[in-house]
Parts: C-alpha cells; sequence; structure tokens
C-alpha cells in the first residue's frame, strides 16, 4: 500500500507542475487514483496509463480557454503550449517517436515509423477507422474526446473557424513530423476538395502562419485513410516540396497577382504566389475544375470509369513573405491490369519498400516507410557490407540489394549503412515519379496553357 501511495504522490506531484493540476483538487485526485489504481502493479499497463493521465489533465473546456486565451496575443504561443502539453499528459508519444529513424536522402525526408502498422491492403486499412460503441462516428470524430475503448482519455481539442464552419484541431499521437495535426470538420462529412475547402486552407494559415495545411486527395488510394470525414493534416515543419525552386514560371491574365511556379518535383505540382488570396481561391478553383474532368489515354489518365471518378487535387499552403505559396498537387488512382494497385501508385518493383498509399505527406517529400524495414534492412546492410549473395529469403529485396551494393562498391568508405540511406531516397524518389501524372514538364505545361496560363 506504501507503495501506491508513493505513485500517487509523485503522479500528483507531476500533474501539479506539467498539467495545471489546481491545488485545491488535490485531495479529490489523490483519491480517484486510489480508485484508479487500485490492485494495480508498480508498472502502469499503457491503458490505465491512459486513464490515470487522463484524470488529471484539464478537462477540454479549461483546455479550449487556455489555449484561446493566448491566441488572443501569440497563436504560436498558443500552439506551441497545447502541444507541450499533449506530450506531457502523454497523449501524443513524443519519446516513442524520438527513436524512430529519420534521415534525409536524395532530397526526401525518410523516416520509418515503429509505431504505425503497415497496411498493405486498402480495404484493412479502412477497417480501421470503425468505432464501435460511445458517441463517435469514426477514428477522427470530436466525440472521441475522453473515449476511454479507443484510448482517446487524454485527447484534447481546440476550436477553429474555417470559411465560417466549426472545425476543431488536434496533435497526432504518433504524429509524422514536427507538431503534426489535423483540422477537423465538427460535421462527420466525407472529404472533399473544393472552393470552400481552399478558403479554409487560407484561413488556417491566416491563423496560424507558422504552420503549413493541406488536404488529401479526396480518393481510395491516393487519399488519406479516413475519408469518411473531411479533415486536413499540418504542423511545425516545412516539407521538401514547399523548399523545391522553380522549373518554369507562368503569369495568367486573368489573375495579375499570382506568380504560377510548375515546381521543379518528381510528382506534378503547380504553385500559386500571391498576397491576394481571393485570386488564390479563384485560380486554385480553375485548375480543380479543369484536372477532374482530365482525359489522355495517351497517357493513362482516366478521369471517370465505371469504377467512378480518378481525378482529384491536393492542395497545401503556407505563407511566407511572398505571400500564400499554395500548391496544387495533381493525382489519379486509376487501375490497370498491369498495375493493379494504381497506375501512378508505387509500383510493383518498389512495394518491398512503400506499398500503402503515396498520400499528402509522402507527395511533399516526407516518406513514413514500415517499421518492418528497420530489421529488415538491417540485414540487407550486413549482406552488402560482408560482401556475401542475398539468401533466398530476402528475395523481394533484390533490387535494393542490387542497386545498394553498387553504391557500395563506389565508396566503400561510407559504408553500406550511406548505400542503404541513399538507396532509399533512390527509391521513394522513383515512386514519387510513378504518381506523377504528367511526366515531363511539356505535358504540363500544355494543360496549363490549356487554362489561359502565359509563359512568364
Amino acid at each position: 500500500m506504501a507503495a501506491l501511495h508513493n505513485q500517487i504522490e509523485n503522479l500528483i506531484a507531476y500533474a501539479l507542475e506539467n498539467l495545471g493540476l489546481d491545488i485545491r483538487d488535490v485531495n479529490y485526485k489523490k483519491n480517484r487514483l486510489l480508485e484508479i489504481l487500485d490492485g494495480c502493479d508498480a508498472e502502469l499497463t499503457p491503458d490505465k496509463r491512459d486513464e490515470v493521465y487522463g484524470e488529471l489533465s484539464l478537462s477540454p473546456a479549461a483546455i479550449c480557454d487556455k489555449f484561446n486565451e493566448l491566441c488572443k496575443t501569440n497563436t504560436k504561443a498558443a500552439t506551441d503550449w497545447l502541444y507541450d502539453y499533449c506530450v506531457k499528459n502523454d497523449y501524443v508519444k513524443k519519446a516513442i517517436l524520438d527513436k524512430n529513424p529519420r534521415f534525409e536522402s536524395e532530397g526526401l525526408i525518410i523516416t520509418v515509423n515503429k509505431a504505425k502498422p503497415e497496411f498493405r491492403d486498402p480495404k484493412k486499412a479502412a477497417s480501421g477507422n470503425k468505432v464501435d460503441g460511445g458517441f463517435c462516428k469514426c477514428v477522427i470524430c470530436r466525440e472521441n474526446e475522453g473515449f476511454g475503448a479507443r484510448s482517446k482519455r487524454t485527447l484534447r481539442t481546440v476550436g477553429l473557424t474555417l470559411d465560417g464552419e466549426d472545425w476543431f484541431w488536434q496533435y497526432s499521437p504518433y504524429g509524422y513530423f514536427n507538431e503534426h495535426g489535423i483540422a477537423v470538420n465538427c460535421k462527420h462529412t466525407p472529404m472533399h476538395v473544393d472552393e470552400s475547402a481552399f478558403k479554409k486552407l487560407l484561413d488556417f494559415v491566416d491563423t496560424f502562419p507558422h504552420y503549413f495545411i493541406g488536404c488529401n486527395a479526396p480518393l481510395p488510394g491516393i487519399g488519406g485513410s479516413v475519408l469518411a470525414h473531411d479533415h486536413f493534416q499540418g504542423g511545425g515543419e516545412v516539407l521538401p516540396m514547399h523548399k523545391a525552386k522553380a522549373k518554369l514560371t507562368l503569369l495568367h491574365p486573368e489573375y495579375p497577382s499570382i506568380t504560377a511556379e510548375i515546381v521543379d518535383w518528381k510528382g506534378t505540382v503547380v504553385r500559386l504566389v500571391s498576397k491576394r488570396r481571393d485570386e488564390v481561391v479563384a485560380l486554385c478553383e480553375v485548375i480543380r475544375k479543369a484536372w477532374v474532368n482530365y482525359e489522355n489515354s495517351a497517357l493513362g489518365i482516366v478521369a471517370v470509369d465505371a469504377d467512378g471518378a480518378h481525378n482529384a487535387v491536393s492542395p497545401t499552403v503556407i505563407k511566407t513573405e511572398r505571400g500564400y505559396e499554395m500548391s496544387i498537387i495533381l493525382r489519379n488512382n486509376v487501375t490497370s491490369e498491369k498495375f493493379p494497385d494504381g497506375v501512378f501508385h508505387a509500383h510493383p518493383e518498389f512495394h518491398v519498400i512503400k506499398k500503402e498509399s503515396i498520400g499528402l505527406i509522402e507527395a511533399q517529400g516526407l516518406f513514413i516507410l514500415p517499421g518492418r524495414l528497420e530489421e529488415e534492412l538491417a540485414e540487407i546492410e550486413k549482406f552488402i557490407e560482408q560482401e556475401k549473395p542475398l539468401p533466398p529469403e530476402y528475395a523481394a529485396f533484390k533490387l535494393v540489394f542490387d542497386e545498394a551494393s553498387e553504391i557500395f562498391a563506389a565508396n566503400k568508405k561510407a559504408g553500406a549503412k550511406s548505400a542503404i540511406k541513399t538507396e532509399l531516397g533512390s527509391i521513394c524518389g522513383r515512386i514519387l515519379e510513378n504518381t506523377a501524372v504528367f511526366k515531363d514538364t511539356e505535358q504540363f505545361l500544355t494543360f496549363l496553357k490549356g487554362l489561359g496560363f502565359e509563359n512568364e
């Protein structure tokens, strides 16, 4: 019993220092913890830890009040506080995330997310969005706040108004990048991209100019896994695509404030730069409407067939000294006999590295690879370092092995680990090329000129 009381005293001290526990509530919280922890071992199970921290965290209303008060002065101070709080109350698993391998290679950021399950089957991934019990219709509904059955006791959200609608912001427990969060529609309504979506994205960066925000293409296979609920993804990191230079600069006579840039990127991306948000929204909508109806049989681009619509855009925006920088990524999820997982998806030779959907984050140059690769690639590295042949059980890695071996042979001093990293960057770059709907600049330029764009 003495050990239990010591544990409770330590938890209360932590909550007083880090979680905003009011000294007047200490006795009440001690008794609540005594009930929660009765009969527990000294080492808390993950579910019990979630229950304890949920009890010690500020209420959702108190979180919103504190956040809104900070926003009156400085919105970055508000998001800094909220993110820090979500780490300290154990909703954001930063200690686990910091252990994930992460490095830069070939102009991309490569991460191995050991905390995230690999979904090679899109149907299996979608099935994980169902919620049994509770008030929530899916895994990202605001009604999840406090829902113990999905370890959401410590989830805390804050309200947003985007294009006059009620939305909310929360951080991802297993984020892919710095301060990774999602903005979610308070209504459980399907994902879609339209003129209002562009306005919402700009509203978000007007309020939080230190964050980027973007929207997955709202189609299976090329978008997020939760297509049933309208949401965006963003956070405090400038991803590689936003840093990419312009390959070609264009103008549009009807939108004189905008500089349009064909981005020097392996995907198909046009970036609109302007301080006039009305023109940005209007021209984004011109591009979107044209793309969703675009057909080109020679390039394998099918807009609509018996399986439904296949073209969609994935917009993402940052705010800089140049104004709004809205990037429009053109996506297509059509399949074929040769490419049953998608013509513009990672091709089969790369599936051993990445078979999951290439969504908004990967399209911007941050690849989230499955956790199994940490161990598998460590073995491949040993074979290369020792100059041994690839064992039959690793046959799926033949391409990786052969190419990394060549890289290693050219620079043995750098080591096999460096060769593997270079190879991963190369493969992820080729996956982005697979997703490109226009494989060269001239094809893309022809499309844009058909919309009224002109060379600068």
